[in-house]
């Protein structure tokens, strides 16, 4: 069975930084992406960065591409988002998901099967 959990959230000041975690457990196939997403209070989830398990490529949203940072361990049983220069406005509850079979990297979330509960991030102005 397929396991994602966040961890690393908080509340944190505006200009600080914090790195998300996610642990991932139960992959039975080779290649796969773990994408991080976040929901905004009264905002549809938005996505942010992907990572491939096979070549460790890396994608990001326009919208972070210069302050987020998405890297794996070297077993591939963890992700992170390492986020600085945080804003207010990243405010949300950030999930880690995973899409199985995923070679070109997007954030589409249909393709991603498996979610985790999501870990809550703070910023205060």
């Amino acid at each position: 069975e397929v396991q994602l959990a966040e961890s690393g959230g908080g509340l944190v000041h505006a200009g600080g930084s914090l790195r998300l975690s996610c642990a991932a457990s139960g992959f039975t196939f080779d290649d796969y992406a773990i994408g991080w997403f976040r929901q905004a209070p009264g905002k549809e989830r938005e996505g942010l960065s992907c990572i491939s398990s096979s070549n460790d490529d890396t994608y990001y949203a326009d919208s972070v591409k210069d302050r987020f940072t998405i890297s794996s361990d070297n077993a591939k049983t963890t992700v992170y988002l390492q986020m600085n220069s945080l804003k207010p406005e990243d405010t949300a509850v950030y999930y880690c998901a995973a899409a199985p079979g995923l070679r070109h990297l997007t954030l589409w979330e249909a393709l991603y099967g498996y979610w985790g509960q999501g870990t809550r991030v703070t910023v205060s102005s």
